[in-house]
């Protein structure tokens, strides 16, 4: 049901458009006929046609066999567009009004032109433009114009069969209008194209370079070029490419590399293309700072300065700075520095690689420090037998000071950072090699610092006995070990000081006083010094001798013999000493009774002073005679009315005597002349008791009194010689 009800709707629609065209035919506009049909542009044809009455619009169809293409028209003369280049096409036309349209005119051909070429353009130098296209299809032939795109000047037209002209002689940078056709079999020239192209700029000249070798970059300059835009600088070296652009005419890279050569060129740009500098200008920059520099210091106060050799380098200056500001270098084409140095300096070391350009960088900056100088006045201030203290001026570049004292086996050390050593525990007269060794932290011990020679003072002597001669002279005997050492032995007390000296093991000194301790100590002295004392020996003089020894006879047996107490004594010995024997006292006070003296003998008497720890001085030996013997028989004889004789017998060898006779009226004395017996009184009162003592006179003159005396009494009765009555001994009254 539904497909027959389909086939009859498509029936009726058939009929009514078959109704339809009967009626447009029957009321059609007239049709036109085609005066001309030709062609201008390759994709279409113009056609022209007489006006036919009643018509509205036109239909123009074009064919070719392959396509159809119509196109609604108002008026003549109508274009049918969309066509192919050089193609026939049958052109045929209708009227059309309202009441429909014409049937198609006569056809008419007609041809299309040809297709216009292609066109690529391009400047390929600043007077040149190149002009390049395809083949057209149907052209046999191309016509190709130039001209300012401005118009001015003349239009320069070529004809060609190629696919490619190139117009020369142009001005550079200038602006052309090009203009190119191509024509057919029959000379019909097809469409043109059209196109603007600039030839490029000149070539950049007189291109100048200005280095600044502190900052590594360069300025370029140059003349202006024709027909440039903008302008790029290139340095091209064998690693790198560095470029920098500008519409100016001067331009400046940066960081350009050190020991590097560049070729420097300038491209002048515009819209059709660019030009470089025909001659490309040589850039050398400054050479690198030089690697690998090495110091060395050999021998001492001499620097080496040593380095690599760098490219572009055409000389070398070293330049050696020290820390106290004085600058010294040198110049030089090798790769090798010497330098005079001092030690304790710190230098600052910058080498620098010259050429034409100028310096190099500034490359590392090297710091060498010497060796600090050596001590060289060394002044030992204090030589003891065990310590040597030593100093010094302090010397440049020492942080410490390192001394060592070596006697061949032992080494004794010492480190400070002042200038000054004191070392110790050493050896008594002993040979030192003692060396300052100056310290930093940077070099380490300065070795080559020289020795010094010193030699401790000598050992203290031991004493080993003090002696005594018989001549009080006190010997001192030691025991050394020293090498050519003087010696001298000091006793010291409060009496003063005595010395002796030998470059023995003994001496001798005398003239001590008596009575006195001394402490007695040896030094030992070399040219290196003096020794410590040794230990001191106690010393104790003899006690003094008492002065103002006196011997006194008591009686005639009994002697006193006294003194005057001497220093340090605390007892005394006197000896009375005769053929006949000896009498002998010991005492601690000043005088001494002897007794059993024989008279009229004479006596050596002995004093010995004695300490308190029994040291003895034999202090005296004197010769004493005794007095003499107590005359025997006294008798007393009359002489005349006044005068008297006294008589007596001496008892033993022969003396001096004195005669003394003790009265109420008075004292008589009569001295008889030497080896006699008697003596005379010449006046003498009688009538008296006298008492009579006839006494031996001693050697001083010292009338001795201890005799017995009598007693006579004298009358003045009887003879002429009177009477001498006898009456006793006094001592019997």
């Amino acid at each position: 049901m539904a497909g027959g009800r389909e086939t009859c709707l498509t029936l009726i629609g058939f009929i009514l458009t078959c109704l339809k065209m009967v009626a447009s035919l029957k009321s059609a506009p007239e049709i036109p006929t085609i005066d001309q049909a030709y062609s201008k542009i390759s994709n279409s044809i113009t056609v022209e046609w007489a006006t036919v009455p009643g018509a509205t619009s036109y239909l123009l169809r074009a064919e070719d066999g392959d396509t159809v293409i119509e196109t609604m028209v108002a008026n003549s003369p109508g274009t049918v567009t969309g066509l192919k280049a050089a193609t026939l096409y049958e052109i045929t036309i209708r009227s059309i009004s309202a009441a429909g349209r014409s049937q198609a005119s006569p056809p008419k051909q007609a041809k299309t032109v040809l297709a216009a070429p292609i066109l690529e353009v391009s400047s390929p130098s600043s007077d040149s433009i190149l002009v390049q296209w395809e083949a057209v299809y149907m052209a046999i032939g191309f016509s190709v114009s130039i001209m300012r795109a401005n118009g001015l000047g003349s239009i320069w037209k070529e004809n060609t069969t190629n696919t490619s002209l190139t117009f020369t002689s142009l001005e550079a940078g200038t602006l052309y209008t090009i203009k190119a056709y191509a024509w057919n079999a029959n000379g019909i020239p097809g469409d043109d194209s059209t196109c603007n192209q600039r030839t490029s700029p000149r070539a950049p000249a007189n291109i100048q370079v200005s280095f600044d070798s502190g900052a590594l970059k360069a300025s370029f300059s140059w003349a202006p070029a024709e027909g440039a835009f903008n302008y790029t600088v290139m340095a091209l070296s064998d690693s790198s490419e560095l470029t920098c652009s500008t519409t100016l005419s001067s331009c400046t890279i940066s960081s350009l590399q050190c020991g590097t050569e560049y070729l420097i060129s300038v491209l002048a740009s515009n819209d059709a293309g660019s030009n470089k500098s025909s001659s490309a200008v040589t850039l050398k920059t400054v050479a690198c700072a030089p690697g690998r520099v090495m110091i060395q210091e050999e021998p001492p106060g001499h620097l080496s300065v040593t380095w690599s050799d760098v490219d572009l380098g055409d000389y070398y200056v070293a330049f050696v700075k020290s820390d106290d500001g004085l600058e010294v270098h040198c110049n030089t084409s090798l790769t090798q520095c010497n330098f005079l140095s001092e030690c304790g300096f710190t230098y600052f070391i910058s080498v620098f690689a010259y050429n034409k350009a100028g310096q190099s960088p500034l490359g590392d900056i090297f710091n060498y420090t010497t060796a600090p100088c050596c001590p060289s006045d060394i002044n030992p201030v204090l030589v003891s037998s065990d310590r040597v203290e030593i100093v010094w001026s302090p010397v440049r570049g020492a942080e410490l000071y390192e001394t060592k004292a070596v006697d061949g086996y032992n080494v004794v050390e010492c480190n400070d950072t002042a200038p000054a050593c004191t070392l110790s525990a050493l050896e008594c007269d002993t040979k030192y090699n003692i060396t300052v060794y100056s310290f930093s932290e940077v070099r380490g011990s300065n070795m080559s610092c020289t020795p010094q020679f010193i030699t401790t003072a000598p050992c203290s002597p031991e004493i080993k006995n003090v002696s005594r001669d018989a001549f009080s002279m006190i010997n001192v005997h030691w025991r050394s070990t020293n090498d050519d050492a003087t010696y001298t032995v000091t006793a010291q007390g409060e009496k003063g000081q005595y010395q002796c000296s030998s470059m023995g093991e003994s001496c001798t000194m005398g003239g001590l006083p008596c009575g006195s301790v001394f402490s007695v100590t040896a030094v030992a002295e070399t040219q290196a010094g003096r020794s410590l004392p040794s230990y001191s020996v106690p010393l104790e003089t003899a006690p003094c001798c008492p002065t103002g020894l006196t011997v006194t006879q008591i009686t005639q047996s009994v002697i006193n013999v006294s003194w005057t107490i001497g220093t340090v004594a605390q007892t005394h010995v006197v000896v009375l000493e005769s053929h006949t024997g000896q009498s002998k006292c010991h005492t601690h006070q000043n005088h001494c009774l002897l007794g059993c003296i024989t008279c009229g003998i004479n006596y050596t008497v002995t004093l010995k002073a004695i300490s308190a720890t029994g040291l003895a001085a034999d202090c005296s030996f004197q010769s004493y005679f005794s007095s003499a013997c107590c005359p025997l028989g006294v008798k007393l004889y009359r002489l005349g009315p006044n005068g008297i004789r006294i008589y007596w017998q001496a008892s033993r060898g022969s003396a001096n005597y004195s005669t003394d006779l003790y009265g109420s009226k008075g004292i008589f004395t009569c001295t008889p002349s030497a080896g006699r017996s008697f003596c005379d009184v010449a006046e003498i009162p009688c009538g008296d008791v006298y008492t009579v003592m006839v006494s031996p006179v001693a050697e001083t003159g010292l009338k001795l009194t201890f005799c017995p005396e009598k007693i006579y009494s004298v009358t003045c009765s009887g003879s002429i010689l009177g009477m001498v009555i006898y009456r006793g001994k006094r001592n019997e009254e």
